[in-house]
């Protein structure tokens, strides 16, 4: 189960004040239909970070555990870093969309704005050092849905009350707790603890 909690704690912090949530808004606040959105949400992400787990289960196939362990230890190092710089939305990932309804064009710009995103960075990182990847991509979407459904059904009144500040910030020092694991198992399979 912590293959699934901890990807959805993770991904849910991480997300808050992303492009992807803030596309979700402005697909809210252009179509006026929260349920076709809310499930190209949850098509597209599936869709991603089922292929970013699949790239993180099979990257750990090739190194040591203890190797993987620093890998990881300095990939979810960077993520934190990364995840206190605010993310801003470029007009162009979903411009040209919405002559195709509410779903396909949610579909499309997610699954596009998500590509190299932290949160699926991060997917390829938490199924790299979880045993069951299916979990960590159910986490991983489950953590987008509990950050971006309440954006779609809300609309503006829930994004400008949020103290994205802050939220980055428990974001960020839960990837830099990763990152220390991540360097205490290392120590640890290499025979320095």
């Amino acid at each position: 189960m912590e293959s699934l909690f901890v990807p959805t704690l993770i991904v849910a912090l991480a997300e808050i004040g992303d492009k992807t949530q803030l596309l979700a808004l402005l697909l809210a606040a252009r179509f006026r239909k929260p349920w076709p959105i809310i499930w190209g949400i949850v098509a597209a992400t599936l869709a991603n970070h089922f292929a970013a787990g699949a790239v993180g289960s099979w990257v750990a196939s090739f190194f040591s555990a203890a190797t993987l362990s620093w890998i990881l230890a300095a990939s979810f190092a960077a993520v934190a870093l990364w995840t206190l710089v605010p993310d801003k939305l470029d007009d162009d990932e979903e411009s040209g969309l919405k002559k195709y309804g509410p779903f396909l064009t949610t579909l499309i710009a997610f699954f596009l704005a998500e590509m190299g995103d932290k949160t699926q960075v991060a997917t390829v990182m938490l199924a790299a050092q979880y045993p069951h990847f299916v979990m960590v991509v159910l986490g991983t979407t489950l953590g987008m849905l509990i950050a971006n459904v309440p954006v779609v059904l809300a609309g503006n009144f829930a994004a400008d009350r949020l103290p994205l500040t802050l939220i980055r910030r428990l974001a960020a020092v839960a990837f830099a707790a990763l990152a220390v694991y991540a360097i205490y198992e290392a120590l640890k399979l290499s025979g320095m603890i």
